[in-house]
């Protein structure tokens, strides 16, 4: 979609409000930020690991432990059910105890958790120990972002989310593969999880001993005004929340986010094509590759875009990367294609425009909320929403996949649903521009 395209309608078009606010002042510079956010990416690859560790390795378990496709998307359906609830407890927790205290301890909490995954002997003991996994999972995401915010001011956001999900996305190319070779091993799938487990641990202690945590409002402008967030997740916190219209509408933009099943089917799609684990596995290089370029590119461009265009360059931006991954999921999947050349190419491509989407849809949340909503807001946006909709996908997927099959699964999800996605991120445009001056004018 072009930049002055006239099919999406301007803020406040036709009903005479005030002239769109201004971009936001750039902020303060937080000394050794790059430094804290290397520092910080381990965590967000742990976080991300106990979904794809069991996805990788799910042919070599489904046949120690007798699993159908309905049994992984439950064990990644609840997880997420489990996180939703979790997350938002950990966000209050760190207001109490700090970020870096919550960060290191569910670390270490979900790495002996995911080790113990290893140990099982049914599928009972495995979701067990997954679910209490998903536990300490769920604390990472929504505490980094929030970090993160306090890291970079508004003009650098962007750059910075899109190259740490790149940094991470490229780390999990890397060992998604040596871990899926453990599939060809008898019970090779165990110490898959040990292996993931120990690096949970790892990443902990890098946070422990090398992570100094900026403090809530660092990078603005101004220092914020004090406030009491002892209950984080209060009903007055709640309703300032989703007193903010634009915050309301990227809710509902997760749960349409159809390309977050990709995570826990795409290699067994590619198995149910008649490729072995460790061949469908390759496509993790390419989209790691590809999210890498997608999430460094996107979230340099979004910056441009939005210094260029405040009020509607990253709505845009967001509305051009759902309908280009429609487009590349139609190709991926609904064509069959034989050879495994064709779909590293197209998985490739379409995790670039999934690396994209942080660098766009985070910098958005943060523009909208002031300081002390940050925490909870990434913990709804991530913890509840984004975790509800995965759920949902993955146990939809697998009782219709084991009906329909995957690739009928894949047309509705991730094309027709992603197409639904960017005309609905329409509604963004007559609300961002306001909320963005509501939050610069104190209002919110």
């Amino acid at each position: 979609m072009p930049e002055n395209s006239p099919s999406v309608p301007l803020a406040g078009a036709g009903s005479g409000p005030a002239a769109p606010p201004k971009d936001l002042a750039a902020g303060r510079h937080v000394p050794g930020r790059w430094r804290q956010l290397s520092v910080l990416s381990p965590t967000v690859l742990t976080d991300n690991s106990e979904s794809s560790v069991v996805s990788t390795l799910f042919a070599a378990m489904r046949q120690t432990l007798g699993m159908s496709l309905s049994h992984l998307g439950l064990l990644q359906a609840l997880s997420r059910v489990v996180g939703a609830v979790s997350g938002p407890l950990w966000v209050a927790a760190a207001r109490r105890a700090g970020r870096r205290s919550v960060l290191v301890g569910t670390g270490l909490w979900m790495g002996g958790w995911l080790a113990a995954c290893g140990l099982s002997q049914n599928f009972p003991q495995l979701l067990t120990c997954y679910l209490l996994a998903a536990v300490g999972a769920a604390a990472g995401q929504p505490l980094v972002h929030d970090v993160v915010a306090d890291l970079f001011d508004e003009t650098s956001r962007g750059r910075a989310i899109g190259t740490m999900y790149g940094a991470v996305t490229l780390l999990g190319a890397v060992i998604g593969p040596l871990v899926a070779q453990l599939a060809e091993a008898p019970g090779g799938w165990r110490s898959g999880f040990y292996a993931v487990g120990a690096l949970c641990v790892l990443a902990a202690l890098l946070v422990l001993f090398l992570f100094r945590d900026p403090g809530s409002g660092a990078s603005e402008a101004t220092a914020p005004a004090a406030q009491d967030t002892a209950g984080a997740f209060s009903r007055q916190t709640l309703r300032r929340l989703f007193g903010i219209p634009t915050f309301g509408l990227m809710v509902v933009q997760r749960l349409l986010s159809g390309h977050l099943l990709v995570a826990g089917f795409g290699i067994v799609f590619l198995t149910e094509r008649g490729f072995g684990t460790a061949t469908a596995a390759l496509i993790a290089i390419p989209s790691g590759v590809g999210y890498l370029l997608g999430s460094v590119a996107g979230g340099l461009i979004t910056d441009r875009v939005h210094r260029a265009n405040p009020e509607h360059g990253r709505v845009r931006t967001l509305q051009v990367l759902q309908l280009l991954y429609a487009g590349l999921a139609f190709l991926g999947t609904q064509i069959d294609w034989h050879g495994i050349g064709a779909y590293l190419l197209l998985f490739g491509a379409m995790a670039a425009v999934q690396g994209a989407n942080p660098g766009v849809n985070r910098p958005i949340v943060m523009a909208v909320t002031p300081p002390d909503l940050r925490g909870p807001a990434f913990a709804v946006l991530i913890s509840v929403a984004e975790a509800i909709a995965y759920a949902l996908f993955n146990l939809g997927a697998g009782a219709l996949g084991d009906a329909l099959g995957l690739q009928t699964v894949f047309l509705w999800v991730l094309v027709i649903l992603m197409v639904a996605n960017a005309a609905f991120c329409g509604l963004l445009h007559r609300t961002y521009p306001r909320d963005v001056a509501r939050v610069r004018d104190g209002e919110v």
